[in-house]
């Protein structure tokens, strides 16, 4: 259920009409014609979370369907869904009989017990410690799933996951299934293991981010923003976080009107101010004692690296603690894919289009991590979505940092980079692994110099200049990673050689992990 709202001392939104009258308008394409301009509107004020009454049953031709035997329970597909359209729970034998016991079909029961799986990590694990073993399963909610198939793409080694035809008997299924999962009882909280990161999202404290956000099929910005308010909400709970969100693709798929996505209070701000607004939003919680929440900044990098730049520079200098999650998708994704000073050298963007007359963008990258490290005392990390680990414990750090803390993570742009639906997560990994985007930690709190604050962790050959393909001995540099992206792809002749400017980028890339690696003593 929705709350009712307030401004001031002024009730302005009454949560029960909403539900009723709102919602189901927009829902059948009536709001125009039937319903009136309220206060709310006026106010562009949006409930909480109310993307979650939003159906995508019909959007896509194919679904995820589960294979419990192969499942290892390691909640990836979880983590990497930017829909929140499939989740995993742990029950106890006894309480998921129990529960069957609601289900007044036999052959209903017996199907709704198939879907869930013995695991070593939830059952062999316990039962050796002589406690009580869990039964896993994972459930795709139709009117979420936008059918990009990322869950397929990361479960790859396990192939729990595949894709199948939609129909109506299968969705039909997928609701049921989905409905049974949603009335079963919350996982215990024995089997959330807070070593094993990944197992946040089985706590409802950690699901602030629902599905039904108008993102694109696969975004890789909508897994971070889920990953960054589980960790959050794991840790310091819901209402203790707060989002000031920067112009860009995230204020169109997070608030277009009725529709929002978080379950933390948030405010959408401009490209040039949205660090500034949060300043003042920070001042006024430490006036009331409220030190405690968590503040985050939310842009691209074209918010964070260009028009917003000079306010977060000054943001990080104030010392305030608040933090910033820069979502780098290397272009201006939201106004038609114009360059950013965060785009790559060579790559086919607006205002930097390959052609008889211009080789495609031939301005090197920012690096905002770089830069954000030479502000004083601030807690900097860069990560990927994809190493759930890395990307969770940069968060986690950032949230315990007293001060200012920026956190650049990778987000693949299906439409800008030219690659497919499933392939955000894919992307992200082979952008660490060549170089485009490798990963560090930077904390203030390790020491006084920068070789003891700067930690590579995470990057593959970390004191080589490229990663090498294991079966094959070749270097994965960003030249092999430019081959797997349409936005590079006027970069290579007809028998597949790479132009001169993006062997510029090539090289730009590696003396950008030189620095790296000179900064963290490994050169």
């Amino acid at each position: 259920m929705l709350k009712t709202c307030t401004v001031g001392e002024d009730e302005i939104l009454d949560a029960d009409e909403f539900e009723r009258m709102v919602l189901p308008a927009y829902a059948s394409g009536a709001a125009a014609a039937e319903l009136e301009a309220d206060l709310q509107v006026a106010r562009s004020i949006l409930p909480p979370g109310t993307a979650a009454y939003r159906d995508f049953s019909h959007l896509a031709p194919d679904f995820p369907v589960f294979e419990p035997a192969k499942c290892v329970g390691c909640m990836e597909c979880v983590a990497a869904c930017p829909d929140t359209a499939i989740l995993g729970k742990v029950l106890t034998a006894e309480q998921l009989d129990a529960q069957l016991t609601t289900v007044p079909d036999r052959a209903e029961r017996r199907r709704l017990r198939g879907v869930w799986t013995q695991t070593r990590k939830y059952w062999d694990v316990p039962a050796a410690r002589n406690e009580p073993g869990g039964l896993f399963g994972l459930f795709v909610d139709p009117t979420k799933c936008k059918g990009c198939g990322e869950c397929v793409e990361v479960c790859g080694a396990h192939d729990a996951l595949h894709m199948a035809p939609k129909d109506e008997v299968l969705l039909d299924e997928a609701r049921r299934t989905f409905e049974f999962c949603e009335a079963a009882p919350a996982t215990p909280a024995n089997f959330i293991n807070e070593r094993a990161l990944a197992d946040m999202m089985l706590a409802e404290r950690a699901l602030l981010y629902t599905g039904g956000a108008g993102s694109c099929m696969g975004c890789g910005e909508a897994t971070a923003l889920r990953m960054m308010l589980a960790a959050s909400g794991f840790v310091h709970g819901r209402e203790n976080i707060a989002i000031v969100n920067a112009t860009g693709c995230s204020t169109v798929y997070a608030s277009t009107y009725p529709y929002n996505p978080y379950r933390v209070a948030w405010t959408n701000s401009l490209f040039e101010n949205a660090a500034a607004d949060a300043m003042g939003i920070r001042a006024r919680w430490d006036q009331l004692g409220w030190q405690d929440k968590r503040l985050w900044v939310v842009g691209g990098d074209g918010a964070m690296l260009d028009i917003g730049f000079a306010s977060l520079s000054r943001m990080l200098l104030s010392g305030m603690d608040i933090k910033v999650l820069v979502l780098d998708t290397q272009v201006y994704s939201n106004t038609g894919g114009q360059a950013s000073t965060g785009s790559f050298r060579g790559q086919d963007s607006k205002m930097a289009s390959f052609g008889s007359a211009s080789p495609g963008k031939a301005e090197r990258r920012k690096e905002i991590g770089l830069i954000a490290m030479m502000h004083p005392d601030v807690f900097v990390a860069q990560t990927i979505t994809a190493d759930t680990n890395h990307f969770y414990r940069s968060i986690m750090a950032a949230n315990e940092f007293p001060g200012p803390a920026v956190v650049s993570v990778y987000t693949t742009c299906q439409p800008e980079h030219g690659v497919g639906d499933d392939m955000a997560a894919h992307q992200a990994r082979l952008a660490k692994d060549s170089r485009a985007f490798p990963l560090f930690v930077y904390d203030p709190r390790k020491g006084e110099t920068t070789r003891e604050r700067l930690s590579l962790q995470g990057n593959p050959a970390m004191k080589d200049d490229w990663y090498r393909n294991p079966k094959t001995g070749e270097p994965l540099d960003f030249v092999a990673f430019a081959r797997t992206e349409g936005r590079f792809a006027r970069q290579f002749d007809a028998d597949g050689n790479p132009s001169e400017n993006l062997l510029r980028a090539r090289a730009d890339r590696l003396a950008y992990w030189h620095q790296l690696q000179e900064l963290a003593g490994l050169r």
